[in-house]
Parts: C-alpha cells; sequence; structure tokens
C-alpha cells in the first residue's frame, strides 16, 4: 500500500566521498554501507515534491513544497537504499509525521526555490533558514536531457530504492518506487551550506570538502510504500 504519492521534481544532488567511519554510528542494524567502486559517499539533495498526496489524500498547503536532505547509502539483503541524516522541509505536519510514523529526522525550517531558464542554459536554486542564516545550493545546467548512463555513478547516486530508518535497536525499511531519471549536465553549482550547523559537528568538514559530482535528475512520480519491520 502506498503511504505517499507526489511527483518529485528537479533533483540537485551535490556528492562527497567520506569515510566510511564518520557514518557507521549512523547505520540502522542489519544494513550495512553501500559502496560505489569502493568510495563511500554522502549526498547533499534538494528538490521539490509536488502533488503530494498522503494515504490518497491531498491536505491542502501541503501539495508542492521544498526538501532538502543530507543522506548516505546502505544495502541490506541485495536491497538498496538510503539513511536520512536530516530532511529539512517548511511544512510541520509533514515534520510530524515523517517522525512520528517512519522515525525519520526531519525538521521544519522556512524555505524557497527559484528555477529559470535563458536561452542558453538552465539554473535551479534551493534555499532554507537555519539559525537565522540563510543557506543554499544552486546549479546551472544545460538545456538538453539526457539518460543516466547504466554503471555510473550517477546511476549509483539515482538508483536506490529503498529507505532505512532505526530506532533504537529497530530497523525500518520502506520501498520507494520511481522509473529511472533523467540528467542535465551541470555547468556551475554554488554551496553556501554551513554543514556543522545543519548536521552536527561530524559533517563539519564538508565546510571544507570539494564535491566528487553534481547532478541535477528530472525526477518523476513517486510511491513511498508502508514501513515494514526488518531483521538480520
Amino acid at each position: 500500500m502506498n503511504f505517499l504519492s507526489a511527483y518529485w521534481k528537479n533533483l540537485i544532488l551535490i556528492n562527497y566521498e567520506v569515510d566510511p567511519s564518520i557514518l557507521k554510528p549512523f547505520v540502522p542494524k542489519g544494513t550495512e554501507l553501500d559502496l560505489f567502486n569502493g568510495t563511500c559517499f554522502v549526498s547533499l539533495v534538494g528538490f521539490m515534491f509536488m502533488d503530494t498526496k498522503v494515504l490518497g489524500l491531498k491536505f491542502p498547503n501541503h501539495i508542492n513544497f521544498e526538501e532538502v536532505n543530507l543522506r548516505f547509502y546502505v544495502k541490506h539483503n541485495g536491497k538498496r537504499g538510503v539513511v536520512f541524516i536530516k530532511e529539512i522541509v517548511p511544512k510541520s505536519l509533514i515534520t510530524l509525521v515523517a517522525n512520528s510514523m517512519y522515525h525519520e529526522h526531519y525538521q521544519t525550517c522556512k524555505m524557497t526555490h527559484a528555477w529559470t531558464e535563458t536561452d542558453k542554459n538552465k539554473c535551479f536554486e534551493y534555499q532554507w533558514k537555519t539559525k537565522d542564516h540563510w543557506q543554499s545550493i544552486s546549479v546551472k545546467t544545460n538545456k538538453e536531457f539526457s539518460d543516466i548512463t547504466d554503471g555510473s555513478e550517477a546511476q549509483f547516486i539515482t538508483e536506490h530504492y529503498f529507505g532505512y530508518t532505526k530506532h533504537g535497536n529497530t530497523t525500518f525499511e520502506y520501498e520507494v518506487v520511481h522509473p529511472s531519471w533523467r540528467q542535465l549536465e551541470v555547468t556551475d553549482f554554488k554551496i553556501n551550506v554551513d554543514f556543522e550547523a545543519n548536521y552536527g559537528s561530524n559533517f563539519k568538514f564538508l565546510n571544507k570538502a570539494t564535491p566528487t559530482s553534481t547532478i541535477l535528475a528530472e525526477g518523476s512520480k513517486v510511491h513511498v510504500k508502508n514501513k515494514k519491520t526488518i531483521h538480520k
């Protein structure tokens, strides 16, 4: 059964190589870190939720909204999934539902976004306010979509179809259903983020880190299934 259905649109994915030891305290029981060619990644992701339905219902003022999250990658019994360090949204009801029902780590902040287009390129930006300071990520891209190459880093980053959360000693799994996405080539990017203020001292090092890659994924309709408890 679908818990949530929405259209995830214009995803900025900024990817960093990270020492696996930094993520081990956050790995849910029964899962293990998923590496790409021996490299461990975290990704800062910004996108729009659009046409959102919870249990098939649309809630006024909770249909279209931004999200920015910091996530990393795990696997469990052959399934490849993500774990979220924190997910920021502008809607307190979304935060309440996700944290209470899915044991996620949502936080409510003031947010905004901008999508613009010129004759030569497209620009995408997501902003949020943390501790009275605006944070932002933005990319400039070309205008023609292309398929994501099989076996590429971009495919690894965009094609994890499960989410995992931990609550005490219990791990929950939920499936995220969507087709493969297309991408726009990123020609420039800007990151104005205080990682320590947003995600804690474990991630302060990202303030000075250089991304290994930056992706703009087109997105698609997405279905989030009901959660279930997993066992080793």
